[in-house]
């Protein structure tokens, strides 16, 4: 088992809230001054977190992506808001959001650009992670482009980890470290968990259903290599949402936004909770239906999200559409996904057998299982030889926990 960062942080999946799919590198804020990326979005969003159950759910994190910097570094080479945009500074948002019992998320590049061509960190790894201590940042998305070769790429990921650890403040580490290392080699995670607190792996995810079907596919084809990795203290993210060869992001719900059919939502809300991700959202939380609330809000799910043992989930089998996937649970349970990757037709149903799950352990010789998603609802008590027969929606997923 690979040590992880000592900062002591993200014992769990961070869960929170984060500007880019849904908002993009908006820079207007003169012809569109509710949507474009400046003091007031972080500020109206910590808001509803705070009064509509958000905060209380677990999502507590405001986290700002690309495109906050002014163009260039002050006289004194430190970043630098964009002055029109934040006009009050990011201290005074850090304290805003703080103060709403939430906290703040900030975005650099470990190359000299940001993916924006924004200013990046390279050769101002210990001033940057002084000016984000300073201003009370509590965690730091780290970006890869323009980095240069991939000795540089891996230099800059560990000075800025080291570099934060030396400020004395708890700053989460988000990395992309092994994302840009996959096109040329193997990533050594036993190395990246000792700098980082969870890591991309994966292409982007979009507001569709072919972008979470990828993450999936990607996700069970690679499981053997990052499941064993993850663990508490640092998780893999399995998508960060990114344009072709641009940009690049941390791990996003898209619930609540045009793409998904309900049926959709409710697979990438139960995946994401099998897999152990960070759960952060990017959709606009002052217009999001109740049907997204209810499902991005469900306790169940999160308590699964975040259990304390943090085992991540894997697939066990695939039968022509459909899969199962598992993940240990503290106290010998287990979660349990059936998805349906059919896009035609009706509702299906896949029956398997309750010694497939914990090598044959997880139902012996009894267990209650319960339905968490799409509904919820108790199935009752099975012996370990049972088998299960469970009804799923094109796209679908069902949850339960056994």
């Amino acid at each position: 088992v690979a040590v992880a960062l000592d900062n002591g942080l993200a014992r769990t999946p961070p869960m929170g809230w984060l500007h880019w799919e849904r908002f993009l590198c908006r820079t207007d804020c003169a012809t569109d001054p509710h949507r474009c990326v400046s003091e007031r979005l972080f500020m109206e969003m910590a808001d509803v977190m705070a009064a509509e159950g958000w905060r209380d759910a677990g999502y507590e994190y405001v986290c700002i992506d690309d495109c906050w910097m002014a163009p260039r570094r002050d006289e004194h080479g430190r970043l630098q808001a964009d002055p029109k945009r934040f006009p009050s500074g990011i201290r005074k948002l850090a304290d805003y959001v703080h103060s709403k019992g939430l906290k703040l998320g900030i975005y650099s590049d470990v190359g000299n650009k940001t993916c924006a061509g924004f200013p990046g960190s390279y050769n101002y790894y210990d001033l940057d992670a002084q000016t984000f201590a300073s201003w009370g940042v509590d965690l730091l998305k780290f970006d890869g482009c323009n980095s240069g070769t991939l000795e540089l790429l891996a230099e800059g990921y560990r000075r800025m980890s080291l570099a934060l650890n030396k400020t004395g403040r708890s700053i989460v580490y988000s990395c992309e470290w092994p994302f840009y290392l996959r096109p040329v080699q193997q990533p050594n995670y036993t190395e990246i968990k000792q700098y980082c607190n969870h890591w991309r792996n994966f292409f982007d995810v979009y507001d569709s259903w072919r972008s979470i079907k990828s993450i999936l596919d990607w996700t069970a084809l690679h499981q053997d290599s990052i499941v064993k990795i993850a663990g508490p203290g640092g998780w893999n993210d399995p998508d960060m949402a990114t344009l072709p060869g641009i940009f690049v992001f941390l791990s996003q719900l898209v619930i609540g936004n045009f793409g998904l059919s309900w049926d959709q939502s409710v697979t990438q809300m139960a995946m994401w909770a099998i897999m152990a991700a960070p759960l952060f959202m990017s959709n606009d939380l002052r217009h999001i239906s109740p049907e997204a609330k209810w499902l991005l809000q469900n306790k169940e799910v999160i308590a699964i999200n975040q259990d304390p043992l943090g085992k991540q989930g894997y697939q066990i089998t695939k039968d022509k559409n459909f899969e199962l996937w598992e993940r240990p649970l503290s106290g010998r349970a287990y979660a349990v996904a059936v998805l349906n990757q059919q896009e035609i037709g009706g509702p299906q149903n896949f029956t398997f057998s309750l010694t497939f799950l914990g090598n044959g352990l997880a139902c012996n010789p009894a267990c209650s299982v319960r339905q968490v998603l799409p509904a919820s609802r108790d199935w009752g008590v099975y012996t370990w030889v049972s088998s299960l027969s469970v009804e799923v929606n094109p796209t679908g997923t069902v949850l339960l926990k056994v």
